[in-house]
């Protein structure tokens, strides 16, 4: 009871700095879910939102509704969004996950077990994701709690004990998708120590058997099953594309070296063979060749490392080197962003593991160069999150009448919302005094409307030290933006600004959308190659007395067979083509005004994953000739 209250006091001494932290990362999607929550607590999730400017149903999500749940009780609480008391909420998950790895680490290395836990403390993504209020850490306590006490009942033969693992699995469940990884890894642990326990053969379906249930629930109430929704949105994000996977896999070898220090890694597993130790140098020298910074090549060694060890184990079947191959092959083979948190599932197991292979000596030294550095990248990641908060103070108001819109997302999109704004679609039209805030970093889209700069500021942490940046190439979060752990730098992180809307003028009569020249008289649903959506709006010089035409390409691909040309809403041609091809369509049009705006609407449209817009047909010019 001594050693856990003291792992309690070291996670709280870890988390109350951070309480302040800002709404970040995916925080605003969950907390969606939670407002909605509280019109439908059995449906959380039945609501919609904008995602890089699409409208998206949270069926979809990539996490079951546990989360969203957690929050909407603290919404229903607290009456609002409040950043100190909901991370405080939240660190009972860290409260949950470190005396379960403290009892892991008892059973599994008693002489080091205290080591073992603060090389867990440690870990970048523990200390940096736990000021987060995304499933990562509801899932990683329940993940680590449905471990050990699962270990612990099959070495006590405790039905009690079995129980309570099974209960933390399903909740883990709930969490998180990757739980069912928990149903083969508990399983190579009862198969070598207790394989005749039939309850405990059941409780290892705990988690991927809740989340059938829950599957079945949201088809038989909702019509939809979630997972299907979800498969639907990464095929139409392209978020399964190869080239994602393989730089996912990439990252994730990177992470795992950096996980526990590079230092305990080499101490611990370089002198268990010579072929191990050979492959490891081969690995940072393809990691220099491939890019120069030593923190990529360092950490690629490191991981390759790191998985070289636990592949020459696997033979003596050792839990804890089935648990980390287990879950490690399953995150290459799911998940396409390389994030780093999507190790913490194996950050017990390997800190165990390192304990037991080195000396106490590089034990302590391992954690005293990562603790300090897991903190600073927690700061440098407080101090870029809060960035948005502060700037939300000089976003300047809209002329009466008109609307703030926010073209980014994170925690950009929550404070602007929280004073009025509404999330920028890709389609929106824009009226003269609407004001814009954009983030480089996460913009959604490009704003075709004449703006006039009002205010601009850069987010620049001032630890050198980056987990994202606007021109870097961290890949702590995503892959898409870079393979390095994380990134020693000064450079901006992002750079957000609020724009207003200006009246546009019309000084072209006829529009080619691949002019350039021809954007800023896009109104609504034209896109710069030519495409239109299911309907599309531009501005145009008008020249009276002269037909208006509009010339379109309807792809082999395209259903869409009926066309109409409008001006200033008037209807003035319309037609049905037998098939593709180039076609036409003209009318004359009369009227005294200086510019007009003329509107393409198609009967049907269409997508072609990975790109995500509905599309018509190919506009070639529009305009008068």
């Amino acid at each position: 009871m001594k050693q856990t209250l003291l792992v309690i006091v070291l996670v709280l001494a870890l988390r109350l700095p951070f309480l302040h932290q800002a709404i970040q990362g995916d925080d605003v999607y969950y907390l969606y879910g939670a407002e909605h929550a509280q019109i439908e607590p059995l449906h959380p999730t039945h609501v919609s939102y904008v995602f890089l400017g699409d409208l998206v149903d949270m069926r979809g999500h990539p996490h079951p509704p546990l989360n969203v749940w957690i929050l909407a009780v603290l919404l229903a609480a607290l009456g609002d969004v409040r950043e100190v008391p909901f991370h405080l909420a939240y660190t009972v998950f860290s409260i949950i996950a470190a005396p379960s790895m403290l009892s892991l680490a008892r059973r599994f290395v008693p002489e080091r077990a205290w080591l073992a836990v603060l090389l867990f403390l440690a870990v970048p993504a523990f200390v940096i994701n736990g000021g987060s209020l995304e499933a990562d850490l509801p899932f990683l306590a329940f993940w680590m709690a449905a471990v050990a006490l699962f270990v612990r009942a099959v070495d006590d033969e405790s039905p009690v004990l079995l129980a309570c693992a099974a209960g933390a699995a399903a909740l883990a469940g709930l969490a998180a998708y990757q739980a069912v990884i928990l149903t083969p890894i508990l399983a190579a642990y009862l198969f070598d120590k207790r394989r005749n326990w039939t309850a405990a053969w059941a409780a290892t379906l705990a988690a991927p058997a809740i989340i059938v249930a829950w599957q079945l629930y949201e088809r038989a109430s909702g019509g939809a099953l979630p997972a299907g929704m979800l498969a639907g949105y990464l095929q139409s994000h392209g978020f399964e594309a190869w080239t994602n996977k393989w730089r996912s896999a990439v990252a994730l070898v990177v992470h795992l070296g950096w996980m526990v220090s590079p230092v305990g890694v080499v101490a611990a597993f370089v002198r268990r063979s010579k072929w191990i130790a050979a492959l490891a140098a081969l690995a940072a020298a393809a990691g220099a060749l491939y890019d120069a910074n030593p923190l990529f090549w360092i950490a690629l060694a490191s991981g390759v490392l790191v998985l070289a060890y636990v592949i020459a184990e696997a033979r003596q079947h050792d839990f804890l080197i089935l648990w980390i191959l287990i879950f490690f092959a399953a995150a290459v083979a799911i998940f396409f962003a390389g994030s780093a948190r999507y190790l913490l599932p194996i950050a017990a197991p390997l800190a165990i593991l390192v304990a037991r292979a080195a000396s106490a000596r590089v034990l302590w030294a391992a954690f005293a160069l990562q603790m300090p550095l897991s903190l600073a990248l927690a700061t440098a990641n407080l101090q870029h999150w809060d960035g948005y908060r502060a700037f939300a103070a000089f976003i300047p108001k809209p002329a009466a009448g008109r609307h703030t819109w926010v073209a980014g997302e994170w925690g950009l999109r929550f404070y602007a919302e929280a004073i009025g704004a509404l999330p920028l679609t890709r389609d929106q039209y824009l009226e003269p005094g609407d004001v814009v805030v954009w983030s480089e970093l996460s913009g959604n889209g490009s704003v075709t409307a004449p703006v006039a700069h009002s205010v601009e500021r850069d987010i620049l942490p001032s630890v050198p030290l980056r987990l994202i940046a606007l021109d870097g190439r961290p890949g702590y979060s995503s892959s898409a933006r870079g393979l390095l752990p994380f990134e020693i730098s000064r450079e901006v992180a992002d750079r957000v600004r609020a724009d207003v809307v200006i009246e546009r003028s019309a000084e072209l009569s006829y529009l080619d959308p691949r002019d350039p020249k021809a954007a800023v008289q896009f109104l609504s649903g034209m896109y710069p190659d030519g495409w239109i959506g299911a309907q599309a709006s531009v501005l145009l010089k008008n020249l009276a007395g002269r037909p208006l035409r509009v010339e379109v390409y309807i792809p082999p691909a395209a259903p869409a067979r009926h066309v109409a040309l409008l001006a200033d809403g008037r209807l003035l041609a319309e037609d049905t083509f037998p098939g593709p091809g180039a076609y036409a369509l003209a009318a004359p049009f009369q009227s005294d005004a200086a510019s007009i705006t003329v509107t393409l609407s198609v009967d049907r449209t269409f997508s072609v994953p990975p790109d995500q817009r509905e599309l018509g047909v190919v506009v070639t010019g529009v305009g008068f000739r």
